[in-house]
């Protein structure tokens, strides 16, 4: 194939201010959307992108002139179909146009014992900047940043108005006209440079216009520059910058020239509980934390997007800002303090319709927990010395657990929910597991997320989050495809997690339906399968060692765990495929037998040697009985070279019926043996 003649390419898409969160959202896509087009369109090349608040920029200092060589082959209908008395039918005249071609043109060719007709020819190669416009508005069409906006007259919409578009194919303007917007050989620098346009004159002078006027366009660089900046302050002044990534990427895209300036506030406000401060800061006035000696510090930094020398005005401002917000939290605080948990108000706030209110929902967790601390009772005495004080402040941690979703504090910060009912259960004096199982009911509540710390803690959060499946579930609020508003995927990831983590016995069918008492009724099995799938997306083994252990009818998680762990580990070791297909061999031979019988075995009609050698070599396995799984695995496998030469010399299926059924029984025991564990037959690799 002829290799493309290149060129240098930049677009610049010039727009308003553009909202972090949701451009964010759709970063990691930017890029891959430009390629796929450029390769949908025969003009493949390595792209760069780049972003500030006000521009989305594409360069590639090697684009295509011409899209690639390409050839074209169409197949068309059998002759007999295409020509009636010599005579083009309309199904000929049809496959003519559809390739652009003349009657003189067409060829024939032989597909599947049928003479049809064919086609060949080179696909026509179109000129870059003859396609660019339409390339570039699929481009901004196929971005999702969730709502658009419309401006003037126009039809389009896009996340923010387009203000310019500049666009150079080695260095010549493309003229483009997209959502009403004419290309120019312009662009625009740091507002406090100028408002005005700067011709650029070619791709080198862009990049030089930018870099010498305030805008650092690569967000890598604006990034290390931020990164440099917080090292110094934390060097100069013996702190610490609490570096939060979410945070760190709004402020790389919020900025075209960032500068990281150091602020401090009143110590007064340093009564309110860190989380109070610190959310305060990040979600208004997107601040960074500063920490001195392991605890918050009464300072935080500030990315500036201004030029200004007079830094000393921005950090003034910054403080009288924050400063407003840490009163108004102040405020908040000492008067949920004074009025103290109002569980009872919970009473007034909806969970879902269909399954009452807030203070319902924690009447039905008061009775999960109940239940589960009897379940669990053994794991609780061996961590708990007096069981009925656990189980009483279990209760009350749930009774006061939803409580801070009615503090003010709470109202204003939403994400402090659990947190700030932490904080004032300690403030107010309760006991620390109380506060602690509070603080830890949501976890885990991401991917990465912490667990429970504690035995109390974990039997809090399961309440909640069996909860919410049951609760939704009996409605029928079931997740589907991507959808998931309630979460429900989360929260039973969270069950499996906490489950295993703390080696927790839960049979899922007997637990979910003892548990399912308080709901409407429901079919148990489809919240028994939701959880069984999350548990085959959360292990990182083969997928079939899940199904074989649940062929089994093994519904406890943790046991289903320790049975995959051992399966994986102790296959690793071995001839996978050798050995699943010796061990398949034992569920077929004794398909016909009921492996629910006494499976007895007569020793004296043991024959042959192999077979004599397998049932001691099995003997001894049943001898090696253990609660570990990777054990007896390894010791039934161990049976592989023993059972090869028994399916060799032995004949299983012998005429006489009593040699027959011993052979059947003694291989039915050792099939009946893995499906202690696993089905093996489910099993591929």
């Amino acid at each position: 194939m002829d290799a493309p003649e290149t060129s240098s390419l930049l677009l610049e898409i010039g727009t308003e201010e553009l909202p972090a969160i949701p451009f964010l959202n759709e970063l990691p896509n930017i890029q891959q959307k430009f390629q796929t087009i450029l390769q949908k369109n025969r003009l493949e090349c390595t792209i760069n992108f780049y972003y500030t608040p006000r521009r989305l920029v594409i360069f590639s200092p090697h684009f295509p002139r011409f899209q690639k060589t390409e050839t074209l082959e169409f197949f068309g209908p059998p002759l007999q179909i295409a020509y009636k008395n010599d005579k083009p039918t309309q199904a000929a005249l049809g496959f003519l146009k559809k390739c652009g071609i003349t009657e003189e043109e067409l060829q024939t060719t032989t597909k599947d014992g049928k003479e049809i007709l064919y086609c060949k020819k080179q696909a026509t190669k179109l000129p870059a900047n003859a396609l660019l416009e339409e390339i570039i508005k699929e481009f901004l069409e196929s971005l999702n940043f969730g709502k658009t906006m419309r401006w003037g007259s126009l039809k389009e919409s896009f996340i923010r108005p387009i203000s310019w578009i500049l666009c150079l194919l080695d260095n010549t303007l493309v003229p483009l006209c997209l959502y009403d917007i004419k290309s120019k050989a312009q662009t625009y620098v740091h507002r406090n440079v100028s408002f005005e346009p700067f011709d650029v004159a070619n791709t080198e002078s862009y990049f030089k216009i930018l870099s010498e006027n305030g805008v650092i366009l690569d967000q890598n660089l604006r990034k290390e520059k931020i990164l440099s900046e917080l090292q110094s302050i934390e060097k100069t002044r013996g702190i610490q910058v609490e570096i939060d990534p979410a945070l760190l990427e709004e402020v790389i895209a919020i900025t075209e020239y960032p500068s990281a300036l150091l602020g401090e506030f009143e110590e007064r406000f340093l009564e309110l509980p860190a989380p109070c401060i610190i959310t305060s800061m990040k979600v208004n006035q997107r601040y960074f934390a500063t920490y001195k000696d392991g605890s918050l510090h009464n300072g935080f930094v500030v990315i500036s997007n201004s030029l200004s020398p007079n830094q000393d005005k921005i950090i003034t401002g910054n403080v009288k800002v924050l400063r407003a917000r840490l009163e108004d939290a102040l405020f908040f605080y000492h008067n949920d303090l004074k009025n103290g948990f109002l569980p009872e108000k919970l009473k007034d706030v909806t969970f879902v319709e269909g399954l009452g209110s807030m203070w319902d929902k924690t009447e039905r967790e008061r009775k999960l927990a109940r239940a589960l601390g009897e379940f669990f009772q053994e794991q609780l005495q061996a961590q708990e010395s007096d069981l009925k004080l656990a189980l009483e402040i279990i209760d009350q941690a749930v009774a006061l657990s939803k409580a801070d979703l009615m503090t003010e504090m709470v109202y204003e910060f939403t994400e402090l929910q659990g947190i700030m009912g932490f904080y004032y259960a300690k403030a107010l004096r309760y006991e620390d597991r109380i506060a602690q199982a509070i603080k830890e009911q949501y976890l885990p509540n991401s991917e990465e997320s912490l667990l429970p710390s504690n035995l109390i803690s974990a039997i809090v959060a399961l309440a909640y989050k069996l909860d919410n499946l049951l609760g939704l579930f009996s409605l029928n609020k079931i997740p589907s495809g991507s959808r998931d508003p309630f979460a429900l995927r989360r929260a039973a990831n969270g069950v499996i997690k906490i489950i295993l983590h703390f080696n927790l016995s839960f049979p899922l069918s007997e637990t979910l339906n003892t548990l399912s008492k308080n709901y409407k009724k429901f079919d148990i099995k489809m919240l028994e399968n939701f959880i069984l799938e999350r548990l085959e997306s959360l292990l990182e083994f083969n997928p079939s060692l899940l199904r074989a252990v649940l062929a089994t009818g093994e519904r406890d998680l943790v046991q289903i765990f320790k049975k995959i762990d051992a399966l994986n580990t102790t296959f690793e070791k071995q001839d996978k495929q050798l050995l699943t297909q010796t061990f398949k061999r034992l569920a077929n031979i004794t398909k016909e037998v009921d492996l629910h019988s006494s499976l007895e075995i007569s020793e004296e009609h043991l024959l042959a040697s192999e077979e004599i050698e397998l049932y001691e070599a099995f003997k001894q396995c049943k001898a090696k009985d253990t609660e570990d799984y990777a054990v007896r695995l390894e010791s039934l496998l161990s049976l592989a070279p023993i059972l090869e030469r028994f399916f060799d010399k032995v004949l299983v299926n012998a005429p006489e019926a009593t040699f027959r059924n011993n052979r059947k029984h003694l291989i039915a025991r050792i099939y009946k043996e893995f499906l202690a564990i696993a089905d093996i037959k489910e099993i591929s690799f």
